[in-house]
Order: C-alpha cells, then structure tokens, then sequence
C-alpha cells in the first residue's frame, strides 16, 4: 500500500466511524499530503469563494465540511454508507474549476459535471475499484438534479440520472447538501422538497441502457 492509499484509508475510516469526520479532515488539511496530487483537489476548496446569499457560511471547504457532517449523521439511511460519504466529500470538487465572478456574482456554473470528471481523477489516483469510482463520481454528476427537478429547470434530466444512481440516494445527498450551511435551516421543509423530489422521478420511466 501505498503513501496516497493510506491516507485514503484513513479519511475513509473518519468518514465511516465519526460523529463529526470534520474535526479530522480540517485538521488534517495543513498536512503534506494535502498539499500534493490528488488530495489537493480537497485542500484547495479553502481558496474557492461562494455566492454569500446560497452560502452564508463561506467558502467551499466550510461547506464540504457541513455537509459531511450533516451525511455522517444519517450514513446509516444510506444504501451504500461508503459511496455515499465520500460522494458528500467529493460532492463540490468542480467547484474549484467553474467558479467565476459574473457581473458582481459569484456563479459555479457545471460544477456537477466538472466534479464527476474529477472525482474519477481523484479516486483512481487513489488506487479506488472501477465499480466504487462509477458510483461516487455518478453522485457527485447528479447531486445538483433536487433542484433542477423541484425548481423544473431545463438542466433537468431524470431518465438518464434513473439510468445511473438511485435517486434515494441522489435525495439524501441533496438534503445533506442543503442542510450544509451556517443558518438555521428547517429540516422539516427541506426534507418535504426531497419527498417531492423523489415522487417526481418515480413518475417518470427509467432511460433505457440502449438509448444513452
């Protein structure tokens, strides 16, 4: 094993166990090996601002961290608590590539796509089973879908995300990644719009492998 797979092994190993996996990964984040490829795709969401209306908390590492923590507390409703912890750490990795200022705002447009490119680096750079990078990077592709769906944004596209990732899944990310702020946040109402969401996709027809 290997100095990057080690360290993968110990993220992975917070991330499955920990009440709060964020305390070691910010601790963790001065450390040399997040400093080097690949782990420096995590360490450099410091330096990438956020919208301050969507994100009141800050930058993008601040809210990577919210929103893992926020998956460690409901892993266990997961389908798949490896997937799905490190597709909520990979969750916004696009974002260091797509974020611009536009016209005084600060836009990350495609960082779901962005992100599904890199989370694949990421993950076979750490040694990762094919299997287990097509399911996280699926995730990380798709996590943006709750609301393009709710909202009936044309970016919205559930027969080829059925075709890929469960959308339960799919819904417990987004709820972790809503939930991921500094602001008080009604839960209540926040997991109402994943029910919505999830009554939405059900509804329509899985794509077809042939068709993609």
């Amino acid at each position: 094993m290997n100095d990057i797979q080690a360290f993968f092994n110990e993220i992975q190993m917070h991330l499955l166990e920990d009440e709060r996996p964020s305390h070691f990964l910010d601790q963790s984040r001065k450390r040399p090996e997040m400093q080097a490829f690949p782990f420096l795709y995590l360490s450099r969401l410091k330096n990438v601002e956020q919208s301050p209306v969507h994100h009141p908390e800050g930058n993008v590492w601040i809210h990577t961290l919210l929103v893992v923590d926020e998956a460690a507390a409901r892993r266990d409703r997961s389908e798949d608590p490896r997937v799905f912890m490190w597709a909520a750490l990979l969750h916004d990795i696009g974002k260091a590539v797509t974020t611009r200022r536009r016209k005084g705002r600060i836009t990350a447009y495609n960082h779901d796509k962005a992100g599904e490119k890199l989370a694949v680096e990421f993950l076979k750079a750490c040694g990762q089973e094919e299997g287990f990078i097509r399911a996280v990077s699926a995730m990380v592709r798709w996590h943006m879908q709750v609301l393009f769906v709710i909202k009936n944004l044309p970016f919205a596209e559930i027969e080829k995300m059925k075709s890929q990732v469960s959308i339960r899944e799919i819904g417990l990310l987004a709820l972790c990644d809503r939930l991921g702020r500094t602001v008080d946040m009604d839960v209540a109402k926040e997991e109402e719009e994943i029910r919505r969401f999830i009554e939405k996709c059900e509804s329509v027809p899985t794509e077809s492998q042939d068709s993609i």
